[in-house]
């Protein structure tokens, strides 16, 4: 692993080991023309923007507000307002404005740096506020079941992550990756921008800040990537897609490729390890553990163990029953980690409130979250495992399982030209499921709406289909 992890103690001093050690090195590799910034120029754009933010009258402890895409700026802007002491919200700059603004309010936050430039927030109901010293970001949750929530995390925190991550993969210099998932959600900020950072690698920026399909497998090349992570739907669309690679010849020799965010079935999973020639490490992680609390090791390190999310990466892991106690081997109960990762730290345990088992190995199987649960006729059914079979009828891309009253509802997403009735996925899911789990109605639908992280928005589904 990349020993230079281990000297980060936060988001201050993120890049001192690199730019001291590799200064002309290419950290990040930006826009149309990929132009490299090296580690010194990068280091040199953060102390500007701190000194920006402090003559904009911000002190420590004050929030900013970050809406910016996957740019050179927002790189700058994020660690030069760790020097500066200030606490930065990473924020989707698609929101919607109200929602926008709402974000903004609830935060406090003392200014925003958006497309637009720096500007301050006028003090309305969500009255400015400072946070504590320790305090390095704001992230807000995926909001896939809920309401989004910001989540303050510190400095030991984002060490502790980026430490997880780069000891898991065995992250160095040598190592480059695409950054294709956005950084104000904390799977593309702690996998894809800091840990690549900290190791002393190379990030590219897809130009306009975001991720393409269209670029990617040339990003891929001009980057000389080693492995990146995506969220299972835009793994999905790269395979449709992957006549492109064959068209740029073979795509660059990766070490690994890495999948999180959501369960990935277990077809794509082998033709993309196809496709790229190199394993696909499937991971789990969530905002309130600054992203990683586990994944599938590297094949030298273990073995690959498809269906699950790996084992615990710097985080101590258990499964609970809901009579509070630790449940063996095999059985089903709540996932719950603590460690210096986790949010409010201590040694506490985080109930992250998704349900899941650990084999004798110590690998976790997820189960889905515990509010997306449905109970009919008495039995539990949970719709991730509803929906998994529904992604193995031929034909089926992609589908969400919702409850509406006593009913149970499936929107279902078919691929390509391909025709398939609502009538023949039912008779495929009685042969496979029982009575009481086998949807009640299929409605065939162009595509199932995303949060902005790329998962799937259960509140969006119910509301638009049930």
């Amino acid at each position: 692993m990349a020993t230079s992890a281990l000297t980060v103690t936060g988001l201050a001093d993120l890049l001192d080991r690199q730019a001291r050690a590799r200064p002309h090195s290419p950290a990040l590799l930006v826009g149309d023309e990929r132009v490299p910034l090296s580690y010194e120029a990068l280091d040199a754009l953060a102390d500007r923007m701190a000194g920006r933010f402090a003559a904009a009258g911000l002190r420590a402890g004050d929030v900013l507000g970050l809406a910016l895409g996957n740019t050179a700026e927002f790189v700058g802007a994020l660690l030069g307002a760790a020097r500066a002491g200030v606490v930065a919200a990473p924020l989707d700059p698609a929101l919607p404005e109200a929602e926008l603004r709402a974000r903004i309010d609830g935060l406090g936050a003392r200014a925003v740096l958006g497309t637009d430039g720096l500007a301050a927030v006028e003090v309305g109901a969500g009255a400015s506020r400072r946070m504590r010293p320790d305090h390095a970001l704001v992230l807000f949750t995926a909001g896939a079941t809920g309401r989004a929530r910001g989540v303050p995390l510190t400095h030991a925190n984002v060490a502790a992550s980026v430490h997880n991550v780069c000891a898991t993969y065995a992250l160095g210099p040598e190592d480059a990756t695409v950054a294709v998932m956005p950084f104000f959600h904390g799977h593309g900020l702690f996998a894809s921008l800091l840990s690549t950072l900290a190791s002393g690698g190379r990030v590219l920026l897809p130009a306009g800040g975001r991720f393409s399909a269209g670029t990617f497998w040339a990003d891929l090349r001009a980057a000389g990537a080693s492995w990146f992570t995506a969220v299972p739907t835009i793994h999905e669309a790269l395979l449709d897609r992957s006549s492109e690679a064959a068209d740029l010849d073979a795509p660059p020799p990766l070490r690994f490729v890495r999948s999180c965010g959501a369960p990935l079935n277990a077809a794509s999973q082998r033709a993309l390890e196809r496709m790229f020639g190199a394993p696909l490490l499937s991971a789990y992680g969530m905002t309130e553990a600054a992203h990683q609390i586990a994944s599938e090791p590297l094949p030298e390190r273990g073995p690959l163990k498809h269906g699950t999310v790996g084992r615990a990466t710097g985080v101590g892991l258990r499964i609970v029953g809901q009579d509070g106690r630790v449940c063996p081997a095999g059985v089903r109960g709540e996932v719950w980690v603590r460690g210096p990762s986790v949010a409010g730290g201590g040694d506490g345990w985080l109930r992250t409130r998704d349900l899941g088992w650990l084999d004798e190995d110590g690998y976790l199987s997820l189960a889905g979250r515990i509010e997306s649960l449905i109970v009919r006729r008495g039995r539990t059914i949970s719709p991730e495992y509803v929906e998994d079979v529904l992604a193995g009828c031929p034909s089926v891309a992609e589908a969400a399982v919702f409850a509406v009253a006593d009913r149970v509802d499936a929107a279902v997403v078919v691929r390509g030209e391909e025709c398939v009735s609502p009538s023949e996925i039912l008779r495929y899911c009685r042969g496979r499921l029982a009575a009481v789990a086998v949807p009640d109605r299929v409605v065939l639908v162009a595509a199932l709406p995303r949060t902005a992280q790329g998962g799937l928005d259960r509140l969006a589904v119910r509301e638009r289909y049930g």
